[in-house]
């Protein structure tokens, strides 16, 4: 309190000469809504006349700094509202503001009291802007700010600019117009380009049509009701790549001083690896179902035909979306020292099929084969690798098959020996095989 602060700036005003007049301009005055940033900053004003007296105080004064207008009007601001021990600084303030200078400060100031005497301190930012009145005579216009008002504003502004700045999630500010008037660094790392890049865009520039429209009536519901969207799931694609991604996305409306909207604010997680997480644990629960449910239904005849049918009523649709079933030949004739049994060239026999997809064949190495026809696999193909080695093989889809999206060929091994060849396939809009799949075949 016994320092007085600030910034002198010099501009000297030139004389009022003819034609220095303010040009109409239409349709450039507008009346600003209750709670704008100028009542949430509670600025004051007062001015002072070519004598440095006070000849103008607000009603805005009065409420601030709690001084009435007739204690001060008519008399010397410094005499009035300083405190004794700075008055001689601010009478030197005072000489450079009359003399045509701008000054920005804090200044402690006193609030008079009723009976004369002394009353309470305050302090106050000041920010004294030179003027001329009618006669070219030098006055001055001074606006105050609340200090401590001003301090919260600053505050929350490096906050806000730590949200924007630090934050390890995308965070936006989307206009009433759903355009983005503001996006931190995480945003841009993700979508590419500075944060200033992105403003004005909306969420067609970054999402597919339908996921858009989806996300845009989530946003403009929380701008007419303020309910809140939490968790709301979001898929796209992000960087160079355009790799598939998730997110989870909070949004809730963002309202100035009075309460009128601004906009949503958006904040997306990346959820990607849990989502994957997620859909790993619930294909390592399908696939224990499953094989408690085949421990259950297969293999309670030795009949090789009948498990083969039992086989792929447990496997059609939970586990793939198509499948086949052949055995060797010659075991279904009794032969089981048949030639070409090892190297996976003997004649096989399609015993079983079964699709959960309507009107769709099953995709062959060679060409489809119907229940009971009897076919050779080629000898380079996956699926004659897969009779010889024992070992589950993937099959590249076949031509002329563009709906089939994976297709796992297994071998059927009974008491230690290779009798014929499974295959399962999923068709495009599921998940494609991987080695998961392979270790359950």
């Amino acid at each position: 309190m016994g320092v007085l602060e600030g910034t002198v700036r010099v501009g000297g005003i030139p004389p009022k000469g003819p034609g220095d007049e303010a040009p109409e301009v239409g349709g450039t005055w507008q009346s600003g809504p209750p709670g704008s940033l100028y009542d949430a900053l509670r600025i004051a004003s007062f001015s002072l006349g070519p004598d440095g007296l006070v000849d103008q105080w607000s009603r805005r004064a009065e409420r601030l700094l709690g001084i009435p207008a007739r204690l001060v009007l008519g008399r010397d601001p410094v005499e009035t509202l300083v405190p004794p021990t700075l008055r001689d600084r601010g009478r030197r303030k005072m000489a450079e503001i009359l003399d045509g200078r701008e000054w920005t400060g804090v200044v402690p100031y006193r609030r008079p009291g009723e009976d004369g005497g002394e009353g309470a301190d305050g302090l106050a930012e000041i920010h004294v802007m030179p003027t001329r009145n009618g006669e070219g005579e030098r006055a001055a216009l001074c606006l105050v700010v609340d200090v401590r008002t001003l301090q919260g504003v600053e505050a929350d502004l490096a906050a806000s600019q730590a949200i924007f700045g630090q934050s390890p999630f995308g965070f936006l500010l989307i206009d009433t117009d759903l355009r983005i008037q503001r996006a931190n660094r995480r945003f841009a790392a993700v979508f590419g380009g500075r944060p200033e890049d992105h403003l004005g865009k909306g969420v067609h520039d970054y999402l597919s049509t339908s996921e858009a429209e989806r996300v845009s009536a989530a946003l403009r519901q929380v701008l007419e009701t303020g309910h809140s969207v939490t968790d709301m799931h979001v898929n796209g694609t992000a960087g160079k790549a355009g790799q598939p991604r998730d997110w989870s996305v909070n949004l809730y409306r963002v309202h100035g001083g009075s309460g009128r909207p601004l906009g949503v604010a958006w904040l997306g997680i990346d959820v990607t690896a849990r989502k994957e997480a997620a859909r790993e644990a619930a294909a390592a629960r399908r696939n224990l179902h499953l094989l408690n449910e085949a421990g259950a239904r297969i293999g309670n005849s030795l009949d090789l035909q009948t498990t083969a049918r039992e086989l792929l009523d447990v496997v059609v649709p939970h586990f793939c979306d198509l499948a086949t079933v052949d055995l060797y030949e010659a075991l279904l004739d009794g032969d089981e020292a048949a030639p070409g049994l090892a190297d996976g060239s003997a004649a096989l026999r399609r015993v079983a099929f079964a699709s959960a997809v309507a009107d769709l064949a099953f995709p062959a190495d060679d060409a489809p084969h119907e229940v009971g026809t009897v076919h050779h696999y080629p000898f380079n193909s996956p699926a004659a690798d897969a009779l010889r080695t024992a070992e589950p093989r993937l099959v590249p889809p076949a031509g002329g098959h563009r709906r089939t999206l994976s297709t796992l060929a297994v071998p059927m091994v009974a008491h230690d020996t290779v009798v014929g060849l499974v295959k399962f396939a999923r068709v495009t809009g599921s998940e494609p095989f991987g080695e998961r799949d392979r270790a359950l075949a």
